[in-house]
């Protein structure tokens, strides 16, 4: 009786939207005005004390395991939690709790392959054809396909480096290779990927050898902090930084700097939160072991104090809802096969992760952000104006 009290006081005011609560013992209750919009159904009692612990932790689990069930947008329900100034989802109550990290090398390639090694297959059923795991640029607003707007998001970074054909680039996390490949076969770049991910890196090398681009394109399976005593005229480096942690941003930066030669162009693209840097107990757990979104005041800290200057900031997190959301549709298309692939349990954890992150961008508590940064006097190769930058290639 006491436990189903705390439910019923945790959640009254939870949600910005009408939900209907169906409690393990049958009984239910509607929290808001008008037609539930969404109905969440405990099929068991999770105990209080895993809640106290870490809400999302106890949450998620409780969904993969069925313990929870929601008919209506997941996306929807997570949105509201987070826009209610007194729900549980904004509250460091319900987190005293978190996986334990580490971000040494060894520690960091476990991570990344724990995630990007559940297979090219995987990815394959509900990525577009360019395997591009990253906010997506929607220049016709909901009006592009994905593929095209992953396009125009290589372009767009590209575009931002003003680059000079014949000059050399290093993309730090490489992922399959479309942003530096686009970058040598259509801009004439020198490129270099690293990335930590077998999958990627046997991808990657493959396509090199079958288009011939071995005098312009190589590729590493390594550390980015192994990279010796090489510098690049240009650095992109899209979704990494969330992956260092939060004790190794600044020294991520250092080696941005480091690899960067005088008056060289950077544009580093990722994950942030303009309310200050951010955990998840349940993604970190499950999806991405090491992750840390860091704040967008913490990171422009780390740039300066790396004797980087700031050439333009530019906000993507519309983008990157409308990505995921794309993705979760394609997700679902291939439901009945990934299931058959993964398990349910496994099922039912992505298509609640990638529900749940673009309800956090929908919310406006995570952003995703590009830096353009330059080492030396800020803009000193770039154009007097930011005109440039939407220039079709």
């Amino acid at each position: 009786m006491l436990e189903k009290t705390f439910y019923k006081v945790l959640l009254s005011r939870s949600f910005t939207i009408p939900v209907k609560i169906v409690f393990w013992d049958g009984s239910s209750v509607v929290y808001g005005n008008g037609e539930p919009q969404a109905t969440i159904r405990f099929n068991e009692k999770i105990p209080v004390r895993d809640l106290t612990k870490n809400a999302s932790i106890a949450l998620g689990e409780a969904f993969m395991d069925k313990k929870i069930e929601i008919d209506g947008s997941i996306q929807k329900v997570i949105e509201s939690a987070y826009e209610s100034k007194d729900s549980f989802m904004r509250s460091s109550k319900f987190r005293h709790v978190l996986p334990k990290q580490g971000h040494g090398e060894k520690e960091s390639a476990s991570d990344v392959q724990s995630h990007y090694d559940v297979g090219n297959d995987f990815y394959k059923l509900w990525l577009d054809d360019t395997l591009t795991y990253s906010c997506a640029y929607f220049t016709n607003g909901n009006h592009d396909d994905l593929k095209a707007a992953q396009m125009a998001k290589v372009h767009h970074i590209i575009n931002k480096l003003h680059p000079q054909p014949g000059k050399t680039l290093l993309d730090i996390g490489c992922g399959w290779g479309t942003l530096m490949l686009t970058a040598a076969r259509e801009y004439g770049l020198k490129v270099t990927g690293v990335t930590l991910s077998k999958e990627q890196y046997r991808l990657v090398q493959n396509t090199i050898e079958k288009e011939h681009l071995q005098d312009v394109a190589e590729v590493l399976l390594m550390d980015y902090r192994e990279l010796g005593d090489r510098q690049w005229d240009y650095i992109v480096s899209v979704g990494m930084f969330e992956h260092v942690g939060k004790e190794n941003l600044g020294l991520y930066f250092k080696d941005v700097a480091r690899y960067l030669t005088n008056d060289g162009v950077a544009l580093i693209h990722g994950i942030t939160r303009q309310q200050g840097g951010a955990y998840n107990g349940w993604i970190n757990k499950y999806i991405f072991p090491g992750g840390y979104v860091p704040g967008l005041q913490e990171m422009v800290g780390h740039i300066v104090e790396n004797n980087l200057q700031i050439a333009d900031i530019e906000m993507l997190r519309r983008h990157y809802q409308r990505t995921l959301e794309i993705w979760d549709m394609n997700f679902n298309a291939h439901r009945a096969h990934i299931q058959d692939m993964m398990g349910e349990r496994f099922t039912r954890m992505w298509d609640l992760y990638l529900q749940a992150c673009a309800a956090s961008f929908e919310s406006g508590n995570i952003d995703v952000m590009q830096f353009l940064i330059t080492k030396g006097a800020s803009g000193k190769n770039l154009p007097m104006t930011r005109d440039y930058m939407s220039n079709k290639h």
